[in-house]
């Protein structure tokens, strides 16, 4: 980790405490929604959204962050694994929170709100209430209630019917799994990484109020949002105007390039296999093996955690926890179980099932995974033929 990312993290997690403001503020404050573009990092691939309020006669010049949380809390990557770790709002001085994105080169826009002072006071007791201790800590979810999700969720509980979301993505549908790609570089490991996590249920279409999920869509939604018959947003104005290029991997790295050694190499023994008539065992273990702990991984984000994003995912129909049982009997046993056979006629019709769930758009899966899809179709069509055909099979 760089000296800039160690800096960030820093200013984002342990955020120093201000006192809480029970002043009103005076008639010359302004409150603003922050947005900030991505980052290098994948932490940071989605942006971020804030409040911030300013008032010079009250010295004033705060920044209001639901996007932090505390690495001392007791079992932390337990918690977080699982989905239980809770983020916090925290208050921080402006020049602080923007010096970080300074390091970063991200850029950072405001839109300044077209509210009254009587509802900038409303706001503003708002936030310094749910700064409280008592109050600041929520349960995230990465969909559903996260630092950008909290801007509009603030106005709306604050303004009530005076302000109007207008809908402006009629003609523009796209599934969650659609929006977050966006953020992402394609063959990247990070995006292939997210497809294999993530399940069906991102696959769904978002309304255009889910869409604020991100920071950027929440920067456009108020550019479309009325109080009172009024533009909410009064002006913009840009911060910092970094343009981080978000380049791609070389190639060499890329999970495409990999994947498609692993088939020229599965294609390349499995001939060799066919042609003297024997079995590469070490090759079967390391596909059982490496494909049943990735299905246990997913079995574990789908149904013990809390994550709603991972739930229904249908990457276990080729990422098949139950391979950990051939994987075991292949280490310990020269010889083929007799049971493999049908068990492995069984792991092809899953294969096969994926043609029409990904047709139909069930779930979407990574385009990385149909080359996953040749590897093990090949080898385990050629193990069938194997073990009827030639090898003896032992209990």
């Amino acid at each position: 980790m760089t000296l800039k990312q160690l800096f960030f993290l820093l200013t984002f997690l342990f955020v120093i405490p201000l006192r809480p403001q029970a002043d009103p503020l005076s008639d010359k404050a302004v409150i603003s929604v922050i947005t900030c573009g991505p980052g290098a990092e994948l932490y940071s691939s989605f942006g971020h959204s804030a409040f911030r309020v300013q008032d010079r006669e009250k010295g004033i010049d705060w920044i209001y962050n639901y996007g932090t949380f505390n690495f001392n809390t007791p079992n932390f990557y337990g918690k977080f694994a699982r989905g239980k770790l809770l983020y916090s709002l925290s208050k921080q001085r402006f020049e602080n929170f923007l010096y970080a994105y300074e390091l970063e080169n991200r850029w950072v826009k405001e839109q300044i709100l077209n509210i009254s002072p009587g509802e900038q006071n409303e706001v503003f007791a708002f936030l310094e209430n749910n700064y409280k201790p008592q109050n600041r800590d929520y349960k995230y979810d990465f969909l559903l209630e996260n630092c950008s999700t909290k801007i509009p969720e603030v106005l709306k509980r604050v303004l009530g019917e005076d302000i109007v979301f207008t809908n402006y993505l009629q003609d523009n549908p796209k599934t969650f799994r659609d929006l977050i790609q966006e953020n992402l570089i394609s063959n990247s490991w990070s995006s292939f990484g997210i497809d294999l996590a993530l399940g069906a249920v991102i696959d769904r279409q978002a309304n255009y109020q889910q869409y604020m999920f991100l920071p950027e869509y929440v920067f456009f939604q108020l550019e479309h949002t009325q109080i009172a018959d009024q533009p909410i947003v009064l002006r913009e104005r840009t911060i910092l105007d970094y343009n981080l290029p978000l380049g791609g991997n070389y190639f060499t790295a890329s999970p495409l390039f990999w994947l498609g050694l692993l088939f020229l190499f599965t294609a390349t023994i499995t001939y060799i296999d066919f042609r003297n008539k024997v079995r590469s065992r070490v090759l079967d273990v390391i596909l059982f093996l490496l494909t049943g702990l990735a299905g246990c991984l997913m079995v574990f984000l789908w149904f013990f955690t809390d994550h709603t994003a991972t739930a229904q995912n249908l990457n276990i129909l080729w990422a098949f926890p139950l391979n950990l049982i051939p994987a075991y009997f292949l280490i310990r046993y020269k010889a083929l179980p007799n049971w493999l056979p049908l068990y492995l006629t069984f792991l092809l019709i899953l294969l096969l099932i994926i043609v029409p769930v990904w047709a139909l758009g069930i779930q979407v899966f990574s385009p990385l995974v149909a080359v996953l899809l040749m590897v093990l179709g090949l080898r385990f069509g050629f193990l069938l033929y194997h073990a009827r055909k030639i090898e003896p099979s032992t209990p």
